[in-house]
């Protein structure tokens, strides 16, 4: 039995002892959780919150969390980046009692409560190792992932048990990008990087054959109204997250008994889309029980599936495989047409989500809508109406806005987070917007060296609307370090000085 099955962790997440309910399921057992079960089992006098604890201390570790603070000696904010690759960097390893799945090589973490590499975060994190000239390491996050596909079928969420029923934004193919021209004379490399882009596509394809017009959607596959093919967010599992358990039962307690398991199956949807939680997903922005995950084509998403489609022709190419690269690159023109198509909001001139429920475009606008302009998907004149769009309605005095929505999510109004404003800035450089993309990258900066001055540390999101506060929402406080900060943060000082 997996240990989110057993009573004990039910009971100690459902106590109440731990403020975030991250915390228990990554404890690591002194000896295993089927041991620490069979101890529990036996006792048979109820537990008191004091005596369950003590139970778990006898029974469980915890990891500590390196001291990002601790730094005294670091005085800007490039010296505290070069200072912290190092506290965010694990060791590969070949065993695990707990809930961490086996990465043989060397990999970073996010920082904060996130103590295991997430998939969607590296990519960002990748751009400052490089600018690092931490090749090794980049290379070494990547023959990770290719493992994690190997034997999942796709790169989870995390190295979590936990998390293996769902993936993340796919960026390997952008990572192998990044790798290429280090790697690209090295061809059993190329060739181990194309077999795995290949695999994760047909995860995220799944069950495609079964689509019709009475069929429009099984699993993270959409069949629309005229033929087209898209991808959504999904979860094969309906149950509350075991990192969240007592957040997740709290809220479905607050529906009716038919309509919980759709309620965990969209939760998990959206901490797929890493956008968790946002209005893009919710059908009551006020309401986090409406969230409609599954009913929603993300056009991040598949600006990013282009990206990997297009990443497959040209590696395949490459590897002498003319007739497979040629389906990706069908594939990858098929996918452009359908988002500039069914994504396309002319009257709002901006990428939008497509609400299935609704058969239309959603009103969210966020900045999910510039994964797009990154992929190298618009037309000029597209770009330029984004541009016009990110000047006026997103440009705050941080930086950009994640999302329009005001609302009580962590990716909304008034956060911003780094992630989103790489996306946004290479994008416009691509397509000659440099005076934008320099302000924007001015505005975030400086927003950052202020918070820096007061904090002395980086943190994994910002209020950049009012920058003098702390950025809030979401199920757990704002977190330092932070990976994807760091990663992005150290490259637009490399661009823009």
């Amino acid at each position: 039995m997996k240990f989110e099955y057993c009573t004990l962790f039910k009971d100690v997440q459902l106590s109440g002892l731990y403020h975030d309910s991250k915390t228990f399921a990554d404890a690591i057992p002194k000896v295993s959780w089927a041991n620490a079960q069979q101890a529990y089992e036996q006792i048979t006098t109820p537990m008191t919150n004091e005596s369950l604890r003590q139970f778990i201390e006898q029974h469980f570790l915890f990891a500590p969390q390196p001291e990002l603070q601790a730094m005294s000696n670091v005085k800007t904010v490039q010296e505290y980046i070069q200072a912290l690759w190092p506290k965010l960097q694990r060791s590969g390893f070949k065993t695990t009692n707990n809930s961490l799945l086996v990465l043989e090589r060397d990999y970073v973490v996010p920082g904060g409560r996130f103590n295991e590499i997430y998939y969607w975060d590296s990519y960002f994190t990748a751009l400052g190792l490089e600018d690092n000239g931490n090749i090794a390491l980049i290379e070494a996050m990547v023959d990770n992932f290719v493992s994690l596909i190997d034997r999942f079928g796709c790169v989870p969420n995390g190295n979590r048990s936990y998390y293996t029923s769902r993936s993340q934004p796919p960026v390997l193919a952008l990572m192998v990008n990044l790798l290429m021209p280090y790697k690209k004379s090295d061809i059993e490399w190329l060739k181990r990087m194309t077999r795995a882009m290949q695999h994760e596509h047909a995860f995220w394809h799944q069950g495609e054959a079964f689509l019709s017009e009475k069929v429009p959607a099984h699993g993270r596959v959409v069949r629309l109204a005229n033929g087209m093919q898209l991808n959504r967010y999904w979860d094969d599992k309906a149950e509350p997250r075991p990192e969240s358990y007592a957040e997740d039962i709290a809220d479905a307690q607050q529906l009716p008994a038919n309509l919980r398991e759709d309620f965990f199956r969209n939760i998990r949807a959206a901490c797929e889309s890493g956008w968790d939680f946002s209005a893009r997903w919710l059908d009551d922005e006020s309401r986090l029980l409406s969230i409609n995950t599954t009913n929603r084509i993300p056009v991040d998403l598949n600006a990013l599936l282009y990206e990997l489609e297009q990443t497959l022709s040209d590696c395949l190419t490459m590897v002498d495989e003319i007739s497979q690269a040629q389906v990706f690159a069908n594939r990858a023109s098929a996918r452009k047409s359908a988002i500039v198509k069914w994504l396309w909001s002319e009257h709002q001139q901006w990428f939008c989500d497509f609400d299935l429920t609704k058969g239309q475009l959603s009103s969210v606008l966020s900045l999910a809508g510039c994964v797009p302009l990154f992929s190298g998907i618009v037309s000029d004149h597209q770009a330029k109406l984004i541009g016009k769009k990110l000047r006026e309605e997103f440009l705050r005095a941080g930086g950009l806005v994640s999302c329009l929505s005001k609302t009580t999510q962590q990716w909304d109004s008034p956060n911003g987070w780094a992630p989103l404003q790489w996306f946004a800035i290479s994008g416009l450089r691509d397509y000659g917007q440099l005076d934008l993309a320099r302000e924007i990258a001015h505005r975030w900066l400086t927003m950052l060296e202020q918070d820096f001055a007061i904090r002395g540390c980086l943190l994994e999101k910002y209020n950049v609307c009012e920058p003098r506060k702390t950025a809030g929402g979401g199920e757990y406080q704002v977190q330092q370090g932070f990976g994807w900060t760091n990663g992005v943060t150290s490259r637009l000082h490399t661009l823009f000085g």
